[in-house]
């Protein structure tokens, strides 16, 4: 994705993620594929993040996925993000986008306030699949949210979560 496109697709984002919030009818959607451990996680995350979870859940049956374990990776793949403010999200794409090395040189996990945040948001996939993991979720979703964020998917269902993750 070119820096152009990466820029209006996080602007679109943004933009959607504003009026973030969930209906009724979303909330028994949640109840009906989570266990009660993983709507804990699910309902931890900020209301931006569930909104995006259940967009990525829509959109990959909205391609007609059937997979019950990809789209429970769907609604949990980003429950290792935590507490992230807006600013610390717009940070972290530019920076990636921009200049990714210094990115990798800046997050540790003991730090505190923005670099916390920067960690946070670097390794939410290794993180978000260990809470899913004490959370009783099978490993092979465990392995789906552990590696989502991963260039590199040769996996069918692993790409296809991290191409919709990534239009949503």
């Amino acid at each position: 994705m070119s820096l152009a496109n990466s820029a209006a697709y996080r602007m679109r984002q943004l933009f959607s993620s504003l009026g973030a919030g969930l209906r009724p009818q979303e909330r028994q959607i949640v109840g009906a594929h989570l266990g009660q451990e993983q709507q804990r996680l699910f309902y931890a995350m900020t209301a931006r993040d569930q909104r995006h979870c259940l967009d990525v859940f829509y959109a990959l049956e909205g391609r007609g996925c059937q997979d019950e374990e990809v789209l429970l990776a769907a609604l949990l793949h980003d429950v290792g993000k935590g507490p992230i403010r807006l600013w610390h999200r717009a940070a972290y794409v530019l920076l990636k986008a921009i200049w990714p090395r210094l990115l990798a040189r800046l997050p540790e996990r003991e730090d505190r306030g923005w670099r916390r945040a920067m960690a946070s948001l670097r390794d939410h996939a290794v993180r978000g699949a260990a809470l899913a993991e004490a959370a009783g979720t099978p490993a092979t979703v465990v392995e789906l949210i552990r590696h989502h964020e991963r260039a590199d998917a040769s996996d069918g269902r692993l790409a296809l979560l991290r191409e919709v993750d990534n239009s949503c």
